[in-house]
């Protein structure tokens, strides 16, 4: 892999997508095999793994609207790789058919047998329903992938010709992008996870679940950017100063959902009405308990202690090693979501959680990497990327 340094083109870069098809082939194997073995545990295995690598596309589209809303130079040098991070949104709704495919052992709600005995789903028939659910999905993923497409094509026109009048209408699309993006990340959450109980609600779920995507991206980039530095990439372009705010930005929303997780938590806890408290009782017991304690611990605690000082975000070992940490205990949040509590039986971790990790991050990573190495790895000419390459933390 080689980098032309007048075009910022990769060359000889095939290898990673190779990679990332094989991995994404191995883990299609073993996961026909599960929905063979057991299509129940299949399709919930299949869903945490979804949520999982939808929110980093999730979080990277956050990222590049936040970017331009806010004029930030430090963060241009990074824009092309977010913006190819989000561009796997759309084919999320691709990879959203299986979760269609398997409502009827996702969802209790979807059998009118179990809404005709229960008057609590008969009184959110109106919302929980098939017809709506399957039509709000569809909004989600056209919002998302209109913001998507929009955005990341405005920034290669760019490449082609600087205007003005690009700068304008990608900032012009963050702005209401923004507020889109929060409904129907909030939404989404809702109807995709927290439905799976529809006798449990709570109001920040989707605040629970945005924040966690955006506490997951930024050590997506390090690691992406450390990868990338190792095979000669970006070398001089990316420095420790931008290191030092990625682990700024990964320190500010790891702490952001700790306090939505406990705010959560605290206030169900300190009404102890019991039709909230079952929710937080069906993750503890048996495997789920150790994890249980493992999540505010390692979401927080370890991660706080880690980055809190300006060293740790300049040392490049200790932001990888915590950027590692990080997504491991957000791929543990969204399995503790999804496992325990949506059946009778409260599922164990599986190889078919693994089989599934595999096939949808195989995907991810092949798409990512096919728009990341198909275009310039920087915008060439954003007339802020000189000062974005030379930029000191104050």
């Amino acid at each position: 892999m080689q980098l032309d340094p007048q075009t910022y083109r990769l060359t000889g870069a095939e290898a990673p997508a190779r990679r990332a098809l094989i991995l994404a082939l191995a883990g299609l194997v073993f996961s026909l095999l599960g929905l063979l073995l057991n299509p129940e545990r299949f399709f919930h295995a299949y869903l945490a793994a979804f949520a999982f690598w939808l929110s980093l596309g999730l979080g990277a589209l956050f990222f590049t609207m936040l970017h331009h809303l806010t004029g930030a130079t430090w963060s241009v040098v990074l824009r092309r790789m977010s913006e190819s991070f989000m561009a796997v949104l759309p084919w999320m709704a691709i990879l959203f058919l299986p979760i269609v495919a398997g409502m009827g052992s996702l969802y209790h709600w979807t059998h009118a047998e179990a809404v005709e005995h229960d008057p609590l789903l008969q009184g959110k028939a109106a919302y929980l329903n098939v017809p709506f659910f399957l039509i709000r999905s569809a909004g989600y993923f056209l919002v998302w992938w209109w913001l998507a497409r929009s955005l990341h094509r405005t920034s290669l026109d760019q490449d082609r010709g600087p205007q003005e009048a690009q700068d304008r209408r990608m900032k012009t699309l963050s702005a209401p992008g923004m507020i889109l993006f929060a409904m129907t990340c909030t939404f989404a959450a809702f109807d995709w996870l927290m439905s799976l109980d529809p006798h449990w609600y709570s109001t920040i779920f989707g605040v629970y679940y945005f924040t966690g995507a955006i506490a997951a991206v930024i050590p997506l980039f390090v690691l992406t950017v450390a990868y990338l530095q190792r095979r000669g990439v970006l070398a001089r372009e990316i420095t420790v100063e931008h290191y030092h705010d990625l682990g700024k930005l990964a320190f500010a929303f790891m702490i952001l959902w700790s306090y939505m997780a406990f705010s959560q938590y605290f206030l169900i806890w300190y009404a102890n009405i019991p039709e909230e408290t079952l929710w937080y009782r069906q993750r503890w017991g048996g495997v789920w308990t150790p994890l249980s304690l493992l999540l505010p611990l390692g979401h927080f605690v370890v991660p706080f202690v880690a980055l809190m000082s300006r060293q740790a975000k300049r040392n490049l070992k200790v932001l990888g090693a915590a950027s590692v940490w990080i997504l491991l205990m957000h791929l543990v949040d969204m399995f503790w979501l999804v496992l325990p509590g949506v059946t009778e039986q409260r599922y164990a971790p599986s190889w078919m959680d693994l089989a599934a990790l595999l096939f949808l991050g195989g995907l991810f990573f092949w798409r990512f990497w096919h728009s990341f190495a198909a275009h310039p790895v920087v915008p060439v000419n954003d007339p802020k990327l000189q000062a974005s390459i030379e930029f000191v933390n104050a």
